[in-house]
């Protein structure tokens, strides 16, 4: 090796060593003219022409002011962990903590906002006002991190409200002042290792020991084990247990009892073992168990008793006589789980598109002329056509959202059942929808979508379990249509007119389209409800004659219905996207003429195209002929093209404070600057 080599290596591995940069060659210049530079978009991007604050009263639906003040509260906070990048203030959880550390800081954060009177009244205080309240900041934590609202949602709305409705006075006085104070942490254990969307099946046995009046709770099984149950591993002192009933030998079927599994010093009580889920793909911040119950004895009293109870003799006791009303007794309060998951979901679909459409609006990639500028990304038809459909049915599925808690809030028993199924309907094709938008949200954004901070591959992950829990998607969309079945039957059995679950729109003749579709017909709002009332009403009819015929060959009901699940599934799909384009319409019907009721219409029309170029059943079924589709499809790259101007004021539309979104949704060449590091 030549001197001048020699000396040349070294002189490279001295700057390494010392992190000073290679000298340039003299034809090279990096005059800051020549450099990429962020351009926040608002400097270039008009406003959409629309009120974005009034966008937003009408996006949140209720409780805009205690929303901001719970922004406030977290932001002002260190316990929200915050940051600065790019110039910018940031709160957001530190996912790199360990497991440990991140159920800890959770618990902390949840102590502050008891504090400051977030949860006050949200199991004392009644009425739609009260409710919407409680749901309002319930959203806003989950906007922060899933693991606090999941944590919260555990304690007040499947503890708290399990106390609450299947308690009676007793339970009342006893237990919801101590738990809106956190004086008593509560988890709820319904499911098992072997039972999950099967609450029938489970296993966990109780029965009544009228010698001490004292129930005895025990896990038979393995597979009875109570599996998942949040703040079970480490931070609960009480439990609803679900378990088996036995009195005198009869299974009288599902009940719920009060437990106490830790004392006051957090010691596991006995004749209880606990075990921790362990580590998981995201919710980390709240600390999953398992619970063995050994002959555990409890007071008579804490028997949930107000569907059913047990005299000090032991007689078992309830008004209502039919076992499988008895247990849609039990069941019908849960629906709130399914209410606050769907709304979630679509607060975190709304997160990933704030950032990764902020992105698109100051990054630029590639040139369309030689030596021209950059294309910005939202400036490609193809970047368009992967995130602009999303914002639509992102923004129809929130008014879907506010509209059930809504009818959720007002419920009444006679309300039940559509609760039910809507809530049902909703949370499936809510999640679902919310996991493809933070996957195609991660793409869009590169490899920057990665990095944890930036929060849309991290969501991918926190979120991935609504799809899941409190009830499979799939098992819930079947029972959607188990239930407009059961519908159908009787108003044809009994020769009456449809009313209820949304069915009236089939008591009026068969929607006829017409064979040619314009532009202007495919963005008629009666056009897009005759196509959407057409396909249920359809779909509908033909699950419940092909049910039917299998009947007739001597199959049972349920097994005609898992022979029939595809149409079963398209059904469920179909009723809630009807459902979900409703709302939209409604909330438009009740604006004035101008430049909000003109681009909610651009969106309103988006929703429906989109959704029908997505679903084959239209060209199945023949609703659509492919010359129709092909119309749809033209159509809906039109709707983007019309909606690209108004990307940067739907998003912030949206209402959540810059600090609430990731670094590279703002100035992200700043934000991984150098001097960042």
């Amino acid at each position: 090796m030549s001197e001048n080599r020699a000396l040349q290596r070294a002189h490279i591995l001295a700057n390494h060593i010392l992190r000073s940069p290679p000298p340039l060659p003299s034809n090279l210049s990096l005059a800051r003219e020549v450099c990429l530079q962020y351009s926040p978009p608002e400097l270039s991007e008009s406003f959409g022409g629309f009120d974005a604050k009034e966008m937003r009263r009408l996006l949140d639906g209720h409780n805009t002011e205690d929303r901001d003040w719970l922004y406030g509260l977290m932001m002002q906070s260190n316990l929200f962990n915050r940051k600065e990048r790019g110039g910018k203030l940031f709160v957001s959880p530190d996912y790199n903590q360990t497991m440990e550390q991140q159920r800890e800081i959770t618990m902390r954060r949840i102590w502050y906002l008891l504090e400051k009177g977030v949860y006050r009244g949200w199991l004392t205080d009644s009425g739609p006002e009260a409710e919407l309240r409680k749901l309002a900041l319930l959203e806003v934590c989950g906007i922060y991190d899933h693991s606090l609202s999941i944590k919260l949602g555990v304690h007040f709305f499947l503890w708290g409200n399990a106390v609450k409705f299947f308690g009676t006075k007793r339970h009342h006085e006893k237990w919801l002042k101590n738990t809106e104070d956190y004086v008593v942490k509560g988890c709820f254990a319904m499911t098992e290792l072997g039972h999950g969307s099967n609450v029938r099946g489970i296993e966990t046995v109780t029965t009544y020991d009228p010698r001490t009046g004292e129930f005895v709770i025990n896990t038979p099984c393995e597979s009875a084990q109570k599996y998942w149950i949040g703040g079970a591993a480490k931070h609960a002192t009480h439990t609803i247990v679900f378990s088996q009933l036995d009195i005198n030998g009869t299974n009288q079927g599902v009940h719920a009892f009060i437990a106490q599994i830790r004392d006051e010093d957090g010691n596991i009580c006995p004749n209880i073992r606990i075990a921790d889920c362990g580590h998981k793909i995201g919710l980390n911040g709240v600390d999953n168990g398992r619970i063995w119950f050994d002959n555990l004895r409890i007071p008579r009293e804490n028997l949930l008793n107000s569907v059913a109870d047990v005299s000090p003799d032991g007689e078992y006791v309830s008004a209502i006589k039919d076992p499988d009303q008895r247990f849609g007794a039990f069941m019908a309060p849960l629906t709130s789980g399914r209410v606050t998951i769907a709304s979630s979901a679509i607060y975190s679909a709304k997160v990933g598109l704030a950032i990764a459409l902020r992105y698109s609006l100051s990054r630029r990639a590639f040139s369309v002329k030689a030596n021209g500028p950059e294309v910005l990304l939202l400036d490609y038809p193809s970047h368009q056509r992967r995130l602009l459909p999303l914002l639509a049915k992102t923004y129809a599925m929130s008014f879907a959202a506010n509209d059930l808690k809504m009818i959720y809030v007002k419920r009444t028993p006679e309300t039940n059942k559509a609760i039910h199924v809507v809530s049902s309907g909703l949370k499936a094709v809510l999640t679902w929808h919310n996991m493809r938008t933070l996957q195609e949200c991660r793409e869009a954004v590169g490899g920057q979508g990665v990095k944890t901070e930036n929060l849309v591959g991290q969501l991918k992950g926190e979120f991935d379990v609504q799809t899941t829990f409190e009830g499979d998607n799939n098992v819930l969309m079947q029972q959607v249509s188990k239930a407009l079945f059961a519908e159908y039957v009787s108003c044809k059995k009994r020769n009456k007119p449809f009313k209820g679950l949304r069915l009236e729109h089939m008591n009026s003749a068969r929607p006829v389209l017409p064979t040619q579709l314009s532009s202007s017909t495919l963005r008629c709002s009666q056009f897009q409800k005759n196509v959407f009332c057409l396909r249920e009403r359809d779909l509908l009819e033909r699950f419940t004659s092909e049910v039917a015929q299998l009947q007739g060959r001597g199959e049972s009901r349920e097994s005609s219905f898992l022979v029939n699940h595809e149409l079963a599934e398209d059904l469920g799909k179909a009723f809630t996207e009807k459902a979900i384009l409703q709302t939209v319409l409604d909330a438009e019907a009740k604006l004035p003429t101008g430049s909000l009721k003109d681009v909610l219409g651009l969106v309103r029309s988006m929703y429906a195209l989109i959704s029908i170029e997505e679903d084959p059943s239209f060209l199945r079924y023949g609703y659509l002929s492919r010359d129709n589709v092909g119309d749809v499809r033209r159509e809906v790259s039109k709707l983007c093209g019309e909606l690209r101007p108004h990307a940067l004021a739907l998003v912030t539309s949206f209402g959540i404070p810059d600090a609430f979104l990731g670094p590279i949704a703002f100035n992200w060449v700043e934000a991984n600057a150098w001097s960042s590091v």
